[in-house]
């Protein structure tokens, strides 16, 4: 590094031009307070092109001169430091002579100062420096690279920016605050700092990263409102265009299609009605030659029961004959059968007794049966007069009592035993049998009166069922169901009828179970879902129908003759009974039956001979007697079956009839309208274009509507939604939404790109502070050995512990260089610990602010220290100027005026400054006292 040789102020501050050597090792500015000494100092560093010292900068200087340009001129050594040409200071700046003349120019620029610099081969005079070019002047950023390539380094600057007072207190910083020194000297806490405001400027960019994600989140949101914006536009577009569909294609094409589709089926419905008909035609002509035959069948079958009846009575006269011979042949086989039996006891009165006791005991239960079967025969007579003159069976006296209230209550109603008509003979059993929990149903001809009807019923503990609700029956029932066999003439409970709908008719078991399901035989074999079982009902039982009153008549009558003929035969009983008891009594008077057996033998035994004969010919007359009775049932009964039959096929005939002229009046009328509706459809059909009315294209609205009526609920949903929602109408929208999307777009991607380069900014000053703390580390080290030398030069022993470094900012700031002392073998002290004196104090400050501008590679150089002695006694400002005559720098040293000249011993050059005299322009010249340099050194 250079050394100064001489300085020249000119209009600085108030020193109107002065020159001042400067060429020394020790230059000692001394002077009384505000005598200029710092002003001396601040003319040094502006011309280095560094800080003023107390907050004063180079224009107050320029200022209090008060005129249009200050300079300062100092010419420095370039002598080389070895033979080559570029050891020389500013061999870096072509400059090559021993002597070297740097200057700085300080100009009025308006209401502003401004410095510019110039260096310059040999000793160049301001005079002469003035007339040089403009374009060979610099600015102070250039001015100081110029310097640090002389050596002028940025650790020295540093040193020599250090104001007055904190070169002799260095000792008094923490071991924190000396290691931060350490780092700013040697321009290493810049650089911390540059890493610092890296990270600052990558937070920053963070920040902006967030703002920017916060910004692009807003644009996304206004990016997903216009999306919703452009999906109602869209969708109200779509509403429009299905709109219009249906009222121009959709609706018309279906209908169209829905009416043609009607229109064929109803002709194709007539067509199969005009079948039917002609099949019911022909049914009826069947059903006439099916009477015809009928009626030949019931004559025939009337003749035969004539017939049967005149051979029955010819039969029974025959019977009678024969009864009436044998009865007086049997009476006396069986009076001497009696006289024997008789003859047998009458000699022991015991067994005449016992035999009287038997006879009385025949004749009490004779009599008792004869009146237990005369009030059977009471009670059927009864039943027989009831049915005389009814067309229906009476229902029972519980009934006809509910009935009857029902009927004082004004509550219209009806039974079902009364409205229903079995229609074939064959299946009224079936029908008797299915139907019999169900004759004294009571169904309501109002609903309304349900409520009365239910209080009467449970007042009169009706146990039948009571129904409101009621259906006609169908009158087309399937052909072979139970209730096909069945007429209704009023209302009847709707679960009976689909049970009688439910049941079929089958000819037997086993045809009903190889049908499976609901099935009924004619003997009235009923199969349900829980099983089959019989409901057989005994004719004299029946109910429903006028035929139910001939069957139960008849049924009465049979049982009556039957009752007669058992009444017959216990009169006969009781007429033998009476006899035996009476010969048995005589026997007991005295009467001999023996007497009378041999009186009468010859008598009994010609009745025994013509017994069997007689017997044998009654028995003949009754067989044949029963034969025709059977016969004849067979007839009547297939007389009835016949007559039933007739009359079912003349009422179906007339059934048929009155339904084909319905048929007739109605068909014409219906195919007309039927044909003015195939024209219209015809007329429409031609409106449409081709292409609406293809198969495919009606298929695919049917798919999508259904049918017209649910096109139309459509159409009419659309209008309230146009009319009643929240739609988009702006047809902007969309291209709003695509500027928004781009612009979203490229926020991302710069957004992305950002982060990216953040991040690897991030990763690149991490690992470039990383990599800089081995720096550093130097740059401690290097201190600690520039400490430790300068302490050997004065003779004190110094230690320093190198701190624990990391990149780690926690680590950084808490990091700590400790230095010791050892001032003659005394122990190692600190660095303000309180246990060094004033003159230690001094040397621990100067040999820690030499060592900051301590460089082997660039020895030499210059130190401004400002009043290094105050406070010190004459030991210690001789140790202190020992110790910088010890070092190779050149120091530039202020002293107040002082009786201890001890202060000017070290110095080579020593410059005398006085205060400006009040009035004065100027301040008074600087003295100048140069020792006298001895010979050989």
């Amino acid at each position: 590094m250079f050394h100064l040789q001489s300085l020249e102020l000119l209009h600085w501050d108030y020193c109107q031009r002065l020159s001042l050597p400067l060429d020394g090792a020790i230059i000692t500015v001394a002077g009384p307070n505000g005598s200029g000494k710092t002003t001396l100092l601040d003319a040094m560093r502006t011309l280095l092109g560094l800080e003023c010292s107390g907050g004063r900068n180079y224009k107050t200087y320029a200022r209090h001169a008060n005129a249009d340009t200050a300079w300062l001129r100092a010419t420095v050594e370039n002598r080389p430091r070895n033979r080559q040409a570029s050891s020389r200071p500013f061999a870096r700046n072509l400059l090559y002579s021993d002597q070297v003349t740097l200057a700085c120019r300080i100009e009025r620029n308006g209401g502003d100062w401004k410095r510019t610099y110039l260096m310059t081969e040999g000793d160049v005079p301001i005079e002469k420096l003035a007339e040089l070019p403009e374009k060979e002047w610099l600015g102070i950023e250039h001015w100081r690279k110029r310097l640090e390539g002389a050596g002028l380094s940025r650790a020295i600057a540093r040193v020599l920016a250090l104001e007055q007072g904190q070169t002799d207190r260095l000792c008094e910083y923490s071991p924190k605050e000396l290691l931060r020194l350490v780092f700013d000297v040697f321009g290493d806490q810049e650089v911390l700092d540059r890493y610092e405001e890296a990270r600052q400027h990558q937070r920053h960019l963070t920040e902006e990263v967030e703002a920017a994600e916060r910004e692009l989140a807003h644009g996304q949101a206004q990016l997903a409102q216009l999306d919703a914006r452009v999906n109602l536009y869209r969708q109200y577009q779509a509403q429009l265009r299905e709109r219009e569909f249906l009222a121009t294609e959709a609706v018309p094409v279906l209908s169209w299609a829905e009416e043609r589709a009607d229109v064929a089926t109803r002709l194709r419905e007539l067509h199969r009605q005009r079948v039917h008909h002609a099949g019911e035609a022909r049914q009826r002509a069947e059903y006439r030659q099916k009477l015809l035959s009928l009626l030949r069948e019931q004559q025939e079958a009337a003749e035969r029961v004539r017939q049967l009846d005149a051979e029955r009575r010819t039969a029974l006269e025959t019977l009678n004959a024969a009864g009436a011979a044998e009865k007086p042949v049997e009476q006396l086989v069986k009076q001497a059968d009696e006289l024997q039996a008789l003859a047998a006891v009458e000699g022991d009165a015991a067994q005449l007794t016992q035999r009287v006791a038997d006879l009385e005991q025949q004749k009490a239960e004779l009599a008792g049966r004869w009146e237990s079967v005369g009030g059977e025969r009471r009670k059927a007579q009864a039943a027989l007069d009831g049915l005389e003159g009814q067309r229906q069976a009476p229902p029972p006296p519980e009934v006809q009592r509910f009935l009857r209230v029902l009927r004082q209550e004004n509550i219209a109603h009806h039974v079902m035993a009364d409205v229903i008509e079995i229609t074939e003979e064959r299946w009224r059993a079936a029908a008797e049998g299915v139907l019999r929990p169900s004759r004294w149903v009571v169904v309501l001809e109002k609903p309304g009166d349900e409520a009365r009807a239910m209080q009467l019923a449970e007042r009169e503990r009706y146990r039948h069922y009571l129904v409101a609700e009621s259906a006609e029956a169908p009158s087309r029932p399937d052909a072979q169901a139970l209730l096909a066999v069945l007429r209704f003439s009023e209302r009847a409970p709707a679960w009976l009828l689909k049970q009688l709908a439910q049941i079929r008719r089958v000819d037997s078991t086993a045809e009903g179970l190889a049908a499976g399901g609901e099935w009924i035989t004619p003997e009235a074999y009923w199969r349900d879902a829980r099983g089959g079982r019989s409901v057989w009902v005994d004719p004299s039982e029946h109910q429903f129908g006028a035929a139910a009153v001939a069957s139960r008549r008849e049924s009465i009558e049979r049982r009556l003759a039957t009752l007669d003929r058992e009444l017959a035969q216990v009169a006969q009983q009781q007429s033998e009974v009476r006899r035996q008891l009476d010969a048995a009594l005589q026997a007991g008077k005295g009467h001999r039956a023996a007497e009378e057996l041999t009186r009468r033998s010859e008598e009994f035994a010609q009745a025994r001979v013509q017994l069997p004969a007689l017997k044998q010919a009654r028995v003949e007359a009754a067989r044949r007697w029963q034969q025709l009775e059977e016969a004849r049932d067979k007839a009547v009964k297939a007389h009835s079956n016949v007559e039933a039959t007739y009359r079912e096929t003349q009422n179906r005939l007339a059934d048929s009839e009155r339904a084909g002229e319905k048929y007739e009046r109605e068909w014409k009328e219906r195919y007309e309208a039927l044909r003015a509706r195939a024209a219209e459809s015809g007329v429409l059909k031609r409106r449409f274009p081709p292409r609406w009315i293809r198969a495919e294209s009606v298929a695919d609205l049917r798919r999508r509507y259904g049918n017209a009526t649910q096109a139309r609920l459509r159409n009419e949903a659309i209008e309230r939604d146009l009319a009643q929602g929240q739609w988009e109408t702006d047809a902007t929208v969309e291209e709003k939404a695509v500027l928004m999307r781009a612009t979203v777009g490229g926020q991302q991607g710069e957004l992305e790109q950002r982060k990216a380069s953040n991040e690897a900014a991030r990763v690149a000053v991490g690992n470039a502070r990383e990599r800089y703390i081995d720096v550093l580390r130097a740059t401690v080290r290097r201190y600690r050995k520039n400490i430790v030398e300068l302490g050997a030069l004065a003779g004190v022993e110094v230690h320093a512990d190198l701190p624990h470094l990391d990149n780690d900012d926690t680590v950084l700031r808490q990091a700590e260089l400790k230095v010791g002392f050892n001032f003659d073998g005394k122990g190692q002290i600190g660095l303000n610990d309180g246990e060094a004196s004033g003159g230690q104090q001094v040397i621990k400050s100067l040999i820690l602010l030499v060592g900051l501008l301590k460089d082997d590679e660039t020895p030499g150089g210059f130190v401004f220290i400002d009043e290094p002695f105050a406070h010190l006694d004459v030991r210690n400002i001789q140790l202190v100027g020992h110790f910088l005559k010890s070092t190779r720098a050149q120091y530039v040293l202020t002293t107040p005026i002082t009786h201890n000249v001890e202060v000017f011993e070290p110095a080579d050059i020593t410059l005398v400054t006085a205060k400006k005299p009040a009035g004065a322009r100027w301040a008074p010249p600087i003295g100048v006292l140069q020792r006298r340099v001895e010979a050989g050194i």
